[in-house]
């Protein structure tokens, strides 16, 4: 049997390089490509704004655009000079859109400044990870808002880069960031964004279907690592996760819930206001020492679903191969 490196042979291995430099370097410390991305949106927000869904949709469509033909042209560039370029262009998106260590790590650091009782670092961190309000929270609400933050983020921060890295390439994971990029400066359900923020929020939404459900499989595979049950986690999956708001974030934090054997949900405090979250999973209220199984549960995912998507890469190439050759 004749082996033929293609392209997809260089978006898998570019990714499972780009996760690697993740794990390795983390986040550029200087010039993240990704801070960039989100000053310039709010530059253009100046202009851009109205309190309307058409002019958001506009808003964020130019910008996906731009940012997903910057990643074809430099796509297109690399293929055509071969396929070790064409794997450093795939890694070195990959590991700038990447996220999962850095969440990982601060998943861990709020453990650490918990067990402690350090309330108020716990409080200056946790924007880190997402955006409640925490001078409302003791050591049991933070340690829940970080624990469904790291949950969910580890599909938007990691699976959603991989897998539409798997899809699409370059254009596939730098587009996929700048959706998700949008969707947290503009998807909030406030008065300000609730028009505006709208087509942003439904686009990242769709781009999340398969990317959280490859989450929920996985967290369910390898939930033993962890102390956990796959039977539990895809329990919690089918009983809790369609009742959460997003239809995304409650597969990764259903799952994750049932996994770790703690409960998930209830009175959720953002800037903007306060909403009621359904339980999710059977078991109790999250620790501090949970956190740190969960900065665990995070990062074997991470590494499972790049497998996958590595895996994933290849089959579509080699689908792609059979379709032109009919």
């Amino acid at each position: 049997m004749n082996f033929r490196w293609t392209r997809f042979h260089s978006r898998a291995a570019g990714l499972v390089l780009g996760l690697g430099l993740d794990r390795i370097l983390g986040d550029p410390r200087q010039f993240h490509p990704v801070a960039g991305f989100g000053r310039a949106a709010g530059a253009l927000e100046q202009r851009t704004y109205r309190d309307s869904r058409r002019a958001g949709a506009l808003h964020t469509l130019v910008l996906v655009g731009a940012v997903t033909t910057v990643g074809a042209a430099a796509s297109a560039v690399a293929g055509r000079r071969g396929p070790l370029l064409d794997t450093v262009v795939t890694a070195s998106a990959a590991w700038v859109a990447l996220g999962g260590t850095s969440l990982a790590r601060t998943g861990s650091q709020m453990a650490e400044h918990l067990r402690n009782r350090e309330i108020e670092a716990a409080r200056t961190l946790l924007p880190s990870l997402c955006g409640r309000d925490p001078s409302v929270l003791d050591i049991d609400g933070l340690s829940r808002a970080s624990l469904e933050s790291i949950a969910e983020n580890t599909s938007d921060a990691t699976v959603g880069v991989v897998f539409w890295g798997a899809m699409a390439g370059v254009p596939g994971i730098l587009g996929y960031r700048a959706v998700n990029t949008l969707d947290a400066m503009i998807g909030y359900r406030s008065p300000k964004y609730r028009r505006f923020g709208w087509f942003a929020a439904r686009l990242d939404d769709v781009v999340n279907l398969a990317p959280a459900r490859l989450t929920g499989a996985v967290t369910a595979a390898v939930s033993p690592a962890v102390g956990g049950r796959p039977s539990q986690s895809l329990r919690a999956w089918r009983l809790d996760a369609s009742r959460h708001p997003s239809p995304n974030a409650g597969v990764a934090e259903a799952t994750a819930a049932g996994a770790l054997g703690v409960s998930l949900g209830g009175r959720t405090q953002y800037a903007h206001g306060v909403e009621i979250r359904p339980t999710l999973g059977a078991g109790r209220a999250p620790t501090p020492d949970d956190l740190d199984r969960a900065a665990t549960l995070s990062v074997l995912v991470q590494v499972a679903a790049t497998a996958v998507s590595a895996i994933l890469a290849v089959t579509v190439g080699k689908a792609h191969v059979l379709v032109r050759e009919r």
